[in-house]
């Protein structure tokens, strides 16, 4: 197996560790602040990381800036999104914060001089529409109101995010870049949440399943995989695979919360998994 059609697998198996999130955070943040929850689920990766890897992740003092800057991205990826989400409806939060597939091969074509390829172009355009479709929001009836113009700076963040991982995984180690990433996360959702008093122990078992997860699969696991595997295929290539996260959210609400997708909601899935599969060439469109 080619080594970019190996990483290209591994991104799949990312977004589906990664659509687990949507439920386990759905049920947790009914008995935590969001801001709160995060700085639990990353405090325990970072808790988890030193325990693995223990003094093997200092050797790595180089990636502290660099992991400081995808660290920042990412606080202000998932915080924004977290916070706008207040404002608006989840719908219009799961269609504005799904752009960053849009967003991510120009930054991309800015950042890393990567030339924007037209299956990728087209690719994208099917993933767009089939994110618009899943998400089941009505552009007649849309709104830019303060929410979603958090979440549209949130999609933004998450695309740099990508991209800058793509940058950096080039020329750091995986695992200590993965580390100083998650660490400098924690610190800002720390500060933030010690700003506002909202720090306080969970005393119900429901959110600590939902932090236990994220901690140990999305984020340590997570961002293992991401950061030692994206740099392997082309970043626009990477932002099509990501585009699936919201079909496994979605299969996994239908698990544990019995959420069912409309007949346009299953539609968008089937024109995400095209666009996917289309580009890793298991189908031809004519």
């Amino acid at each position: 197996m080619r080594e970019e059609r190996k990483a290209e697998l591994m991104l799949i198996l990312l977004t589906f560790i990664w659509g687990w999130t949507f439920p386990l955070m759905k049920i947790s943040l009914n008995y935590i602040p969001p801001i709160t929850f995060l700085s639990y689920r990353f405090g325990l990766a970072v808790l988890l990381m030193l325990l693995t890897f223990k003094t093997s992740l200092f050797k790595g003092t180089k990636t502290i800036l660099p992991g400081l800057v995808l660290g920042l991205t990412l606080f202000l990826g998932q915080g924004l999104q977290t916070i706008g989400l207040k404002y608006t409806t989840s719908s219009n939060s799961a269609f504005i914060t799904s752009l960053y597939v849009v967003f991510t091969p120009f930054i991309g074509c800015l950042l890393l001089k990567e030339k924007i390829e037209i299956k990728s172009l087209i690719s994208l355009s099917l993933a767009l529409i089939g994110l618009y479709l899943i998400s089941e929001i009505d552009l007649n009836s849309m709104r830019v109101n303060f929410g979603d113009f958090l979440t549209l700076l949130s999609a933004i963040a998450f695309a740099f995010q990508i991209v800058l991982v793509q940058k950096y995984s080039k020329k750091f180690d995986h695992t200590s870049l993965a580390f100083y990433q998650i660490l400098w996360a924690f610190i800002f959702y720390l500060a933030y949440s010690l700003l506002l008093g909202e720090i306080k122990l969970p005393r119900n078992y429901s959110p600590w399943v939902g932090i236990l997860y994220t901690s140990i699969f999305a984020t340590v696991l997570g961002f293992l995989i991401q950061v030692k595997y994206q740099k392997r295929t082309k970043v626009q290539r990477a932002a099509i695979i990501y585009s699936a996260e919201p079909i496994f959210g979605y299969l996994t609400s239908l698990l544990l919360l019995g959420e069912v997708l409309s007949v346009r909601g299953y539609l968008g899935a089937f024109i995400i998994l095209l666009a996917i599969l289309w580009l890793q060439g298991k189908v031809k469109l004519k």
